[in-house]
């Protein structure tokens, strides 16, 4: 499998995930809560819709499109601080998205 049909089933992994932890949403967050220019958007959204509604759908147009990946990727870092601070979620529970986002996170740098 080449490096995009790898980070293509990361994504689906990763979104399997979210909808098994209850985080995945039907309907996406306004317009200008999407046009946030924050890092991971955290003025306007949580961590998981920033995954589910910006990260995944630009990594999705990078494989279509089979453009250049971004020369580095931390989001495993990012997803571990929020989790840990979700009081309503068992710690287990996340424990596979961060997997995947780390998986994610070493094959987007590595290459």
């Amino acid at each position: 499998m080449d490096i995009y049909g790898e980070l293509g089933q990361l994504l689906a992994d990763i979104s399997t995930e979210l909808q098994a932890m209850g985080l995945w949403q039907e309907y996406p967050p306004s317009a200008a809560a999407l046009a946030s220019t924050e890092p991971f958007a955290l003025d306007m959204l949580s961590f998981s819709q920033w995954l589910q509604f910006i990260f995944v759908p630009r990594i999705q147009q990078i494989i279509a499109a089979q453009a250049s990946l971004p020369e580095n990727c931390s989001i495993a870092p990012m997803a571990e601080e929020f989790f840990n601070q979700q009081q309503n979620l068992d710690p287990q529970k996340s424990a596979a998205l961060l997997v995947h986002l780390a998986a994610l996170d070493r094959l987007i740098t590595q290459n």
